[in-house]
């Protein structure tokens, strides 16, 4: 039986013995990713928090949440290969899991990151001409996409709030910080590593997104932010839209030219 041995986008090498038959997924953006890619009988698990498409959700065995994973679980399912993320599963889990099983880390900040993922894994998993046709739309989708400026003369600048009490923002060093960007926007907290905490008063951005998650903002938070930041226009987006990395990002472009057209009118 032969090994393949691949690197990850962390820079580690992972073993591969054999091909790979069984996988399992711990990271919801990717598992959408890997049903495009037609995986049905692949696919032996993935996480609660899976919820596309809604088929594998009801019908895969769930191996916990992306941050508290059921060991037992997993070993159960035998896989040949995990599937994780750096920022979404913890340090302490993916040390745990590599030492047991074939483990593949994403580490993505950026459009090329999320393309390169999608690339390695159809080669991986033997879906390549798969993986490059996805690749090739999501490519097509995004350079179309216009940058224009609302109108204002300049790139408005926005607050992408992920989390309340504390506030908390998406900053440099994310994924949704070059979605910002892509959509045509100016990251109020550019220079801003991560995901700090907003203290009120703290910047006065054009305008404030609330994300529906990981913080599921709703209708009832809308008046509460408008106290924070009253100079600014308050919008909830789709969290999903702006984080999510995987082949969802073939509707991510068309999302952001209907948000911009919502925000002219």
């Amino acid at each position: 039986m032969s090994e393949r041995r691949i690197q990850d986008q962390m820079g580690r090498e992972v073993s591969l013995k054999g091909p790979v038959k069984r996988v399992v997924s711990i990271v919801p953006s990717q598992t959408e990713f890997l049903y495009d890619l037609g995986l049905e009988e692949e696919v032996v698990g993935i996480t609660k928090f899976c919820i596309h498409p809604e088929s594998w959700y009801r019908s895969k065995t769930r191996v916990g949440g992306t941050k508290k994973l059921d060991f037992e679980k997993i070993r159960a399912l035998n896989p040949d290969l995990i599937i994780g993320n750096k920022e979404e599963n913890t340090q302490e889990e993916i040390e745990l899991l590599e030492k047991e099983f074939p483990l593949w880390m994403s580490d993505i900040v950026s459009l090329e990151d999320a393309l390169q993922m999608m690339t390695c894994l159809g080669e991986i998993l033997d879906r390549k001409s798969m993986a490059d046709h996805l690749v090739s739309k999501i490519r097509s989708a995004f350079e179309g996409l216009s940058l224009g400026d609302l109108g204002e003369g300049r790139m408005p600048s926005v607050l992408y709030l992920i989390w309340n009490k504390p506030m908390m923002a998406a900053g440099e060093g994310t994924f949704i910080h070059e979605m910002i960007q892509r959509a045509g926007f100016e990251n109020v907290l550019e220079g801003k590593n991560r995901y700090p905490v907003i203290e009120e008063g703290a910047c006065e951005p054009d305008y404030v997104f609330l994300s529906t998650e990981p913080y599921p903002f709703g209708e009832k938070d809308l008046e509460e932010m408008k106290q924070f930041f009253p100079k600014a226009s308050i919008h909830l987006v789709d969290g999903e839209m702006f984080s999510w990395y995987g082949s969802r990002l073939m509707k991510t472009a068309d999302y952001f030219r209907r948000l911009k057209s919502e925000l002219k009118n």
